[in-house]
């Protein structure tokens, strides 16, 4: 029997670290603000927005709350980020996505300063990433590695596999496998003889977005199983990439869904606030 990485716990522990470093730099007559803008009303969004306003309240960060209506114009969020750029009491811009159709997501993204860019999304970030540069990191990936290494798994030197390519986390997930020292292979849709490269993995990152298809023909016995897929089955309950009922009986040790990857996302958030004061000197 596998043992199942709780996410909500480490995500806990990460907020709780957060906190007292807020505590601290408010002792100093610092504060750490974080601006959430939201361009129109989408279900998923506003439970998005209204968790990491929650996140932000619990770890002492102020929170500035930008709630757009649908019809604003791509150049009014551009103006808006701009401002916000300049502000010297915002620390992290995040914009919700996705965005109503009449806005280009890359543009808004790109003039973001990379130095606010808490979601890890700027060119410059990922640039940095890449070369192993000071930066802010993806949050997904980013978490993705902390539950790896606060259950108590090595990543150096061991075989790691990543299913998925995408810029949000296949690739970041990519880059910070390596720099823990671990040997990486990046799989995806056209990758040949799938099963036989994913089951070489000791850690194996699902991020494929097909809801339950990595069942355990894929998966090496004794590996480390970290599911970052989010679906709704045919019952309406939420679910994986990874077909857990199958997987969990062969696996070291896997992440539920949910209570896995999930709540490490805005922990990680929550942390990458406190970036800005290491990147910004």
């Amino acid at each position: 029997m596998a043992k199942i990485i709780d996410g909500k716990a480490i995500s806990s522990q990460i907020k709780d670290e957060v906190k007292e470093k807020v505590a601290e730099l408010a002792a100093k007559g610092i504060s750490v603000s974080l601006a959430v803008i939201q361009v129109g009303a989408d279900p998923a969004s506003s439970v998005y927005v209204r968790n990491k306003k929650k996140a932000c309240e619990y770890c002492g960060i102020k929170s500035l709350s930008y709630e757009l209506p649908e019809e604003t114009t791509e150049e009014e969020l551009l103006d808006l980020i701009r401002k916000l750029n300049k502000m010297d009491d915002c620390n992290g811009i995040l914009v919700q996505l996705p965005l109503p159709k009449h806005i280009n997501e890359e543009i808004i993204l790109d003039e973001i300063s990379p130095l606010k860019d808490v979601d890890g999304f700027h060119p410059m970030n990922v640039g940095a990433l890449s070369i192993g540069k000071p930066g802010y990191v993806s949050c997904t990936p980013a978490g993705v590695i902390e539950l790896i290494k606060r259950s108590g798994y090595t990543i150096e030197g061991k075989e790691c596999v990543v299913i998925g390519r995408s810029n949000i986390v296949g690739k970041p997930m990519a880059l910070l496998l390596l720099r823990e020292n671990g040997t990486v292979t990046v799989t995806h849709s056209r990758t040949k003889n799938l099963k036989e490269v994913t089951k070489r993995a000791d850690i194996l990152v699902v991020a494929i977005g097909k809801p339950r298809m990595i069942d355990a023909s894929y998966v090496k016995e004794g590996a480390v199983v970290i599911d970052v897929g989010i679906h709704r089955n045919e019952d309406n309950k939420l679910c994986g990439d990874v077909d857990y009922d199958s997987v969990e009986p062969i696996a070291e040790a896997i992440t539920p869904v949910p209570g896995g990857v999930g709540p490490m996302t805005i922990a990680m958030l929550m942390k990458n606030c406190l970036t800005y004061f290491d990147v910004a000197k």
